[in-house]
Order: structure tokens, then C-alpha cells, then sequence
């Protein structure tokens, strides 16, 4: 009778448990590449922009880049990177399925991680903002996608697996604020600035730049973190400047007489309508060699900033953070030396 009785309540807890399993609702299937990349392009962007180099006996001549980017918030926000923006004289986007060009300006540039974000004009109605993760959550193995312009071919997607993950200040010491995720999914030129994505279509990182010895695409792809784009770009703000150059060796300064200790940081570029340019800081426009080093002289050579000197290339970092905690509007002074004399240089920030 005993044995009749459990028999009975195992044959209904085994029907129980094999109904409740049939009435549980079906997973939602995984989505695939395709359906991602639907999803997610019309939140990516083309970005042109013009800007001047000196590259030769010529002088200052104009030239053109094309990279790409992602809209993060409705009031029109481009993450991108600072490489293809940051001292660059005019910016303008296009999105998927249109070819009309929408100015935009820099608003926040970290070169520091590449990155930068942009301002637009105006939003076309087709726009749709890109939803952004947490990529602490992102694991190597993960699979990927990445959408940009490649060589300038608007929206080509490649897709690949994130193949490791680099702390800051490991992989590039010019860019010691960048959390990396390294990847395979082929990275070129003109994709720099543009998104990755998770498989659940949210942004995890912006595309920074490959390692090639060829000059092709060999695997070694560096997508800066969306949780280090998120810190530097949206909740700081860091300061855009819209100068490009680099900090002199000890050689170089002696033998250009800059004053006392100070190395100077020798101006290659100032964008047009930048906080610097408003400030009246002079790119160069000529090539010369010294100390065996090419440099492009002929412009201002900083000596201080917000009351910072420049005399090791840490104190750019200390430059960077006084700027970085002011306001809009707020004053700042620089002292530069031009033709062999110390003047001052006053700005605000924007």
C-alpha cells in the first residue's frame, strides 16, 4: 500500500514538473549579426574633417580625414576618436542612408585616451541614439561588431571576439588614460572613432587604432573601454583644447634657449576657433631637424599653463587637470615664447 501511495505522488510530481517545464516561456533567440548591425547603424556616424599640416617644403597645407563615431545622446552627442577630430579646423557628420552634411564642433577631447566628443547642429529625424553598456561586464571571448568607414567605405561592418582586455597606461604610453579592449575584428583606417557593439546592440567601446607592421589589418585592434569614454567624455568633460605638439627633450630646449628648466611644449597645430586659437596660441609652418628629431617649428613653444610650468612630461597631466576643473567661462592664462620673448596669452574656457 506504501509502496502504491509513493508511486502514485512520484508519477504526479514527474507529470507536475515535466508541464511546468513545457509552460515556461521559450528563451528569445540570440540575435545575429545581421539583425545587430539593423539595429544599431543608424546611430553610427561618418565624420569629414579638414585640417592643416606642414608635411614638406610646401609649408602649411590643407587635408582631409574621414573616421567615424556614434550618437549617445538625443541632444546630439558624438563619441569619437580625438585623433581624427581634436585639432582639426571643421567637423561634419552624415548618417546611414543620407548624404547631407551636419556641422559639428568638439566639445570634449581627452588625446591622453583618444577621445573626444562632438556637438551636432542638428539631428536628422532618422537618427536614433545608441544605447551604452556597462563594459565592465564585457568578457575576453565576447563576441563583436564593429560598424565605421574603413577606407572610407560608409558602414561596413566586420565582427570578431574580444581577445584581451589592458589596464591603463599598459599598451601605449602616449595614451596612459586608455582602458583597452583588444580584438580580431579587422580595424582600418577610416574606422578609428566608430563603435563596438556586444551582440545585445549597445555600445562597449570606441575604436581607437591596430598594430601592423604590413599596413593592413593583422588582428591587434585597440577599442578604448566605454566606461573610460563615459568617465572622460560625459561626466568630466574633459577640456578641449585643440592643440596638437609635443613636449621638448632637454637637448632640444638647450639648444632653442628656452628660459631656466622649463622643456616646453612646441606647438604643431592649433584649430581654428579652439579655446587655444581664441587665446591667440601660433601653430608652426615649417620642418626642421633637431636634436636627430623632425619637428615642425615656426609656431609658439608653451612654457606654462594655468600657472603650471612644463618641465617633464608629467606636468602636461597636471596642466590637463587645472583646466579640467574649470567652468565654462572661466579665465586661463598661458605663457608661451614666440621669436625669442616671453609673452602671456589669455583665454576662457568654452
Amino acid at each position: 500500500m506504501m509502496r502504491r501511495a509513493l508511486s502514485r505522488h512520484w508519477g504526479w510530481l514527474t507529470l507536475s514538473v515535466t508541464l511546468a517545464v513545457l509552460w515556461l516561456p521559450a528563451p528569445a533567440p540570440a540575435q545575429s549579426v545581421r539583425d545587430v548591425f539593423l539595429k544599431v547603424s543608424p546611430s553610427v556616424v561618418v565624420i569629414k574633417a579638414r585640417g592643416r599640416d606642414v608635411t614638406g617644403p610646401a609649408g602649411l597645407t590643407g587635408f582631409s580625414e574621414t573616421g567615424s563615431g556614434v550618437l549617445v545622446t538625443a541632444d546630439g552627442k558624438v563619441m569619437t576618436a580625438a585623433h581624427v577630430v581634436h585639432a582639426m579646423d571643421s567637423v561634419t557628420v552624415e548618417f546611414l542612408g543620407s548624404s547631407e552634411a551636419i556641422n559639428a564642433k568638439v566639445v570634449a577631447s581627452e588625446p591622453a585616451a583618444d577621445l573626444s566628443l562632438l556637438q551636432l547642429e542638428r539631428l536628422p529625424k532618422e537618427a536614433k541614439v545608441a544605447p551604452m553598456a556597462d563594459s565592465n561586464t564585457v568578457q575576453v571571448g565576447d563576441q563583436v561588431v564593429i560598424i565605421g568607414a574603413p577606407y572610407g567605405l560608409s558602414y561596413s561592418l566586420s565582427v570578431g571576439w574580444i581577445s584581451a582586455r589592458w589596464p591603463p597606461n599598459t599598451v601605449y604610453r602616449t595614451m596612459p588614460l586608455a582602458e583597452f579592449f583588444q580584438t580580431d575584428a579587422v580595424i582600418n583606417t577610416g574606422n578609428s572613432g566608430g563603435p563596438m557593439f556586444s551582440m545585445a546592440g549597445e555600445v562597449i567601446g570606441i575604436v581607437s587604432h591596430n598594430i601592423s607592421k604590413s599596413g593592413g589589418s593583422e588582428g591587434l585592434g585597440f577599442v578604448v573601454t566605454l566606461n573610460t569614454a563615459k568617465q572622460l567624455l560625459l561626466e568630466k568633460r574633459s577640456f578641449w583644447s585643440g592643440v596638437e605638439g609635443q613636449v621638448l627633450t632637454d637637448e632640444q630646449a638647450n639648444l632653442l634657449n628656452l628660459p631656466g628648466r622649463t622643456l616646453g611644449f612646441m606647438v604643431k597645430t592649433v584649430a581654428k576657433d579652439s579655446p587655444a586659437d581664441k587665446a591667440g596660441l601660433r601653430g608652426g609652418n615649417k620642418i626642421a631637424t633637431i636634436d636627430g628629431q623632425q619637428l615642425v617649428v615656426g609656431g609658439d613653444i608653451l612654457l606654462s599653463v594655468a600657472g603650471v610650468p612644463i618641465m617633464s612630461g608629467a606636468d602636461m597631466a597636471k596642466i590637463r587637470d587645472a583646466l579640467n576643473s574649470l567652468r565654462p567661462g572661466d579665465p586661463f592664462s598661458a605663457q608661451v615664447l614666440r621669436s625669442g620673448q616671453v609673452i602671456e596669452l589669455k583665454g576662457k574656457i568654452q
